[in-house]
This record gives C-alpha cells, structure tokens and sequence, in this order.
C-alpha cells in the first residue's frame, strides 16, 4: 500500500536548474572527498571528510543513531549516553507515564544508572559502513528483461551481498537503491536494543509551542530528550538484562557553547525519511491542489474528535497525545507544502524544466518517448488517489479496524486444515502482545466518533461506484446512518474491549475462529481489504512494473543530458549530510525573521490559558533571576536557531554540527512556509529550525538539576 502511494506519484523528473544551490542535497557520506569536501571547506568547514566517514578509524559517522524506525540520534559521552529529539523520544516517555507518574507532564530524570528505564522493542542502530554494489546488483541483468524478472534477479542478488556481508558475524546488512535503481548501496550496521530512558523536559518545555507552533518559526521549543545504550559486558547488542553495562562507542561529539552567528557553516548528520524532488508538474498539480486538501480536511476532522475528549478527560489526554501529535504534523506539514508550492510557482518551473528536456530528447530515440509513457502511465493511477486517501486515512484510519486486521494472517494460516499447532500459537502471541500495547492508549469513545465521521464523509466525497462494498450494507441496513452503524459495531464487537479480546485469545481453540470471523470491526476491516485487492490493486500490478522501468531510464537520461551537474539522490531513510549556513529569511512581504531566538519569546508567548503555553514555575523563576550558567550569553538565554540545511522527515533528533565538527544542537523541524522541500528546495524560504545545544545543557543542568548528565560530555568552551 505505502509502496504504491509512492509510485503513482513518479519520481522523475530532476530539479529545474543546472547548478545546485550549496544549500541543497542530502549527500552520501562515502563520497563527501569526491563531491562535496572542497565546496564545504570554501562554506566555512574546518574538518575533513574522513573526519566526518571514515572505515578505518572511528569518525563522526560513528555517533550518529538510526533511533527507532524513524528519527536520529547522537552519542554525546562515552558512556552511551546518546540525545534525540523529545518528540522522538515521547511513545517512550509516554510508555511509562500514569496519572501517578505523569512524566509527559512533569519530566523525567534519572539521577543514577539504576532509574533508567527499559523501552522493549525499542532500538538504536549504528552504520559499520556502506559500500557501492552497483555491480554486483546488475550481474545477470540485461536490458531486454522485463521489469518482473528484473526484480527477481535483483532479489537474488541482494540476498547474496547481505548473507556475505553479515557473516562470521553479528552485524545486520542490507542494500538499498539510489536514483531509482540506477545505483545500489550496501549498508552494513550494528543493532543496539537495550535502550533506556535517561532524561526528558516536562512536556512544556520539550513540546513548548505544541501543534500551534509546530512547522512554525519563530521558534521556542526544548525539543531533546536522552537516553542511554546498554551492551553485554563484550560491548556488544543485547537484549535487556541487569547486567549489561553502559556502551562504549567508537566516537562520541564533543559538544560547544561557543553558539552560532549568521553566515555560520553548519551540517546536519542523519536519516532523512523520503523526499520526492524530482516529480513532475502534474504529480506535483495532483499533490498539492488534489491530495492534500482531502488529507488535510480529513485529518482537521478527527483532530477535533482527539481534541474534543482530550481536554476533557486527563487521563485520555496522556493516552491521545502521541496520536494527537502524529496527526497534526501531517495535516499541518501539508498546508505549508502547497502554501509553498504555490509561492513559489513550483508547477511552472516543473513545465519550464521538461520543455528544456524535450528538445534535448528529440535527437535521442532511447528517450524521446519517455515524457509521453510516463503521462499515460501516471493517468491510468490517477483517479485511484482519492480511494487512495480515503481508504488510508478514512477506513484503516479507525483504530478498532487496525486492531481487528491483526488477525488476518491466523486467517491465512487456519485456512490450512492441516495448519501446526505451533505456528497457531505463535500467532497468537504475536497479537496478544500487539494488542495489549494497542489496548493501553485505547478510549472506545474517540474511535466511534472517528469511525461515524469517516464514513460519512466519505460517502458523500467519493463516487457509490468506488466506494467500499460495506457502504451498500450500511445504505441497505441503516438508511446510510454512519452513528446507527458505528454503535452496533461498538456494542457487538470483541475488539471494543481489550479485556475481552485478550481474553479471547487466552482461550482459543481452533473452533472459535468462526466469532472473528463474524465480529462487525474484522468485517469492515476485511472489507476494505479486499475492496483494495480486488479494485485497487490489479492497477498496480499492471502499471506499476512499467514506472519502474520508466523512471529508472528517465533518471540515466536526464544524468546524461547534464553530465557536469552532481545529482543527490532523493532521502530513503540511509545516513546523510546536508550543509548550509546559519541565516534568517523574509516569508512574506514586510516580516523579517531572525535566525535566533530567546527564552525572552518563551516569557513573551506565555498564556496560563492556552496549554501549548504554559511556563514551567521553576524556568520562570530562572529566567527572572537571569541564572543561565555558563550557557547564557549578554543576559539572554538562547533556545533555538535556524539554518539552510536540506531537511526532512527522519531527521529529526540529527545532530547540528559547526564547522569544527562540534555540537551546536538537534534539529527537529523545518519553517512552515519552506515545507514543499520534500518536492523543491528554494534557498530563500526552505530554513530547518534546530535546539541550540546550550539552551539543552541548561535545561539538564539548572532547571532538572541533573548536572551529572552533563559531566559525562566533553564541552568546548
């Protein structure tokens, strides 16, 4: 489903000027001495790059942390102790939060090594190294292959380089291709998953703002929290035990308080999700005046439920907030990208740039057709994106439909009459444990709600011809009434209850399956399902090898027709470096923001009635006293800066570097009007907004208190 999103939106078409901006591209760091050394050391950088990659002596690349599946992190002492962004850190800090012990609220800060807290399932992973496997990949490929057995070659291969790289070994590996199968990369890594929690602000500091500020600058936010690496007494991956010890890394970032000034040059080290720079202008037309507006509407929709019953009901608001949280960024990401697109006349420049590919291709037969397939191709999928949305958003959005798809695949394996025993009960317990995690942040209310509202709006938004078959059941049943349908599924279904469904699987036996397969939330789950099987995903099977191979030959060509231009490939979630300079920006006619700011803004924002602003006492006492520290500069405290690193989505919690290759500070965010970076970078607007490291070590140290923390960092002064 995901993949697919992603490729009817082809990625093909490069950015529409010959020469990058320094500020742009998200680099790959094994090849920083041959494309990007000398254009960073004329910025302002003072290392080089083995310093920053290195395979043969520790480097910089060795303190940076996959963090999860989707954030990064950074090594700051030498015993393990490695800091990310509070948002990153919030399902965990969230796990261990109750009414008795609201760390969201209130913070958290282990004051020695036996209060850190364990995070099962929890991992932080370290790149070993990476390697060009070009072609190895391409080995018994040809060009008259069909992208079907392409792929199966690919796969062969793949998992050929992987088993070889990870032998003799406990290392993990993968590849992974770049500019869309034109160039492979293996990426050989080391899993940590003994991870516990160390630090986090009260949730007024480190989500100060909240979704009000969010995507916005300026920008007042002590977005941090830190956590600590554990190992077996070989320092290597383990699983939690009371007897692992702290983990020693191969490098950890000494950290400055010599803070920043304009013009100065800074890098961004981390795992950047997926951006799409190289769209054309009808995918970027479709994007931004098609699909966001029904994401954005339907996402503003079930924003209101969660914030309806959260501010109502303390104990929902904890269970709601990381999912609260993860709505909003979307929905409010998405207004910027098409407020930004729009501004920047991005659609247009899209056309200019493939005019100029046109002429260039009319005397080259291998892509004179190129542009023409991919319209056809990308016409074909196109009225599928409002299924699309709505199926996504709309119909797996309800949280009791995403509980009951957990039981699709005992369906599978119970369809077998000669199913083992074994494979049954290992089922089971997989979705006993997901379901009692799911069961902890549940409140029925919120999800009827949601369910009536999601349904009726997309009964009324999307033809009856592409609707869901269910929708005729609810028309037939009840009269097209989306509340009288949710409350019958609510009162007959297990999965409404935790206890009961929990229970369920406690006691099964083969025979019970029937119930499950009666149950009114698996049905509607199922249904969805199958209405993509059987409308949705034909289309995909048929078109989606074609724009494989369309956009692998599209990308060569347009690498041929400016062969003295350096290409980045687009993020895919692999370690990058994106550099830039520390600098302010004009979003708009007559306001001039600046690249700093203070815990002045933070007094100055101060409203006891709005809750994203509400003022810790103890900070304010700090701040009336002027009592920063060392951290402190001319009477003001910095909090956050800005800068024109190429940023997105998995890099937050990446480290800020200076050019000496020093902690200056955790990025976290992107200024909302340069949001449309995913698909066009424009120096002018596109600023990615970072914690100012010192406004973190005063947060550790003069308001928690935990001044131990930060003895374990080296400080360059």
């Amino acid at each position: 489903m995901n993949r697919f999103l992603l490729i009817i939106l082809p990625v093909f078409l490069l950015i529409n000027v010959t020469t990058l901006r320094a500020d742009e591209g998200m680099w790959i760091p094994m090849l920083l001495e041959q494309l990007n050394e000398k254009e960073m050391m004329d910025m302002g950088m003072r290392i080089s790059a083995k310093d920053i990659y290195d395979i043969n002596h520790s480097s910089l690349k060795d303190a940076i942390l996959l963090f999860g599946g989707g954030c990064t992190a950074v090594i700051i002492s030498d015993e393990g102790l490695i800091a990310t962004n509070h948002h990153c850190g919030y399902r965990a800090i969230q796990s261990h939060s109750t009414i008795e012990h609201d760390y969201l609220t209130n913070g958290f800060w282990a004051m020695n090594r036996t209060e850190e807290l364990s995070n099962p399932g929890l991992t932080v992973t370290r790149l070993v190294r990476m390697e060009d496997v070009t072609a190895k990949m391409l080995q018994n490929t040809n060009a008259s292959m069909t992208e079907k057995a392409r792929d199966s070659v690919l796969k062969v291969n793949a998992n050929t380089i992987k088993t070889e790289a990870e032998k003799d070994s406990h290392f993990k590996a993968y590849v992974r291709a770049f500019y869309y199968g034109n160039e492979f990369y293996l990426f050989v890594t080391e899993v940590f998953k003994d991870v516990r929690l160390v630090g986090a602000p009260p949730s007024n500091i480190g989500k100060f703002g909240g979704d009000t500020d969010n995507w916005m600058w300026p920008r007042h936010t002590g977005d941090f929290s830190l956590f600590r690496i554990y190992t077996d007494k070989d320092n290597k991956p383990a699983d939690f035990s009371e007897n692992n010890i702290p983990y020693k890394p191969l490098y950890s970032v000494p950290v400055s308080t010599k803070g920043v000034k304009e013009d100065d040059f800074t890098f961004i080290f981390g795992f950047p999700g997926s951006t799409q720079e190289y769209l054309p202008s009808d995918a970027v037309e479709m994007i931004t005046q098609v699909q966001n507006p029904v994401r954005i509407d339907l996402r503003r929709q079930k924003l209101d439920i969660y914030e309806s019953f959260m501010n109502s009901d303390q104990q929902v608001r904890i269970q709601y907030s990381a999912k609260h949280a993860g709505l909003a960024n979307g929905w409010k990401k998405w207004i910027g990208e098409s407020k930004g697109i729009q501004k920047l006349d991005g659609i247009e420049k899209k056309q200019d740039y493939e005019k100029r590919f046109t002429q260039w291709a009319a005397s080259k037969p291998a892509n004179t057709s190129l542009l023409n397939e991919f319209e056809k191709t990308y016409n074909q999928l196109s009225p599928l994106q409002l299924q699309l949305i709505y199926l996504n958003e709309a119909g797996f959005g309800i949280e009791i439909v995403r509980a009951a798809r957990n039981f699709s695949a005992l369906a599978k394996i119970l369809e077998n009459k000669n199913a083992k025993e074994e494979d049954i009960q290992k089922e089971l317990s997989r979705v006993k444990q997901v379901l009692t995690d799911f069961y902890k942040d549940y409140y029925p209310p919120i999800d009827k709600k949601v369910m009536t509202t999601m349904l009726e709006t997309w009964r009324k938004n999307v033809e009856t011809e592409s609707l869901p078959p269910i929708f005729g059941e609810i028309a037939k049943k009840y009269g097209n009434d989306a509340n009288a349908y949710a409350e019958m599924v609510f009162q007959k279904s297990m999965f409404s209850d935790g206890a009961v469904i929990c229970g369920f699987i406690d006691n099964f036996k083969k025979q019970d399956f029937k119930k499950i397969l009666k149950d009114p939330a698996y049905i509607l789950a199922d249904n969805l399902v199958q209405h993509f099987s059987k409308n949705i995903q034909p289309i995909i099977a048929k078109t989606e090898p074609k724009l494989d191979s369309l956009m692998r030959l599209y990308m060569k060509a347009q690498m041929d027709m400016e062969p003295e231009k350096r290409f980045y490939p687009d993020a895919n979630s692999t370690l990058r470096i994106a550099y830039g300079k520390v600098k302010p920006y004009t979003p708009r006619d007559a306001v001039f923001y600046e690249y700093q700011t203070t815990l002045d803004g933070i007094l100055e924002k101060e409203d006891p009635n709005v809750y994203d602003y509400v003022v810790e006492e103890k900070l304010r006492e700090l701040y009336k006293n002027k009592d920063y520290g060392k951290y402190g500069v001319d009477g003001k405290m910095p909090v956050c800066f800005i800068a024109t690193n190429h940023t997105t989505g998995g890099n937050s919690g990446s480290p800020a570097f200076n050019a000496d290759g020093q902690l200056i500070g955790l990025n976290f965010d992107r200024c909302w009007e340069g949001t449309m970076s995913d698909l066009m970078y424009d120096p002018d607007q596109c600023r990615n907004i970072m914690l100012d490291v010192r406004y973190f070590l005063f947060i550790v140290d003069k308001f928690a208190g935990a001044g131990h923390l930060v003895d374990e960092m080296v400080l360059v002064e």
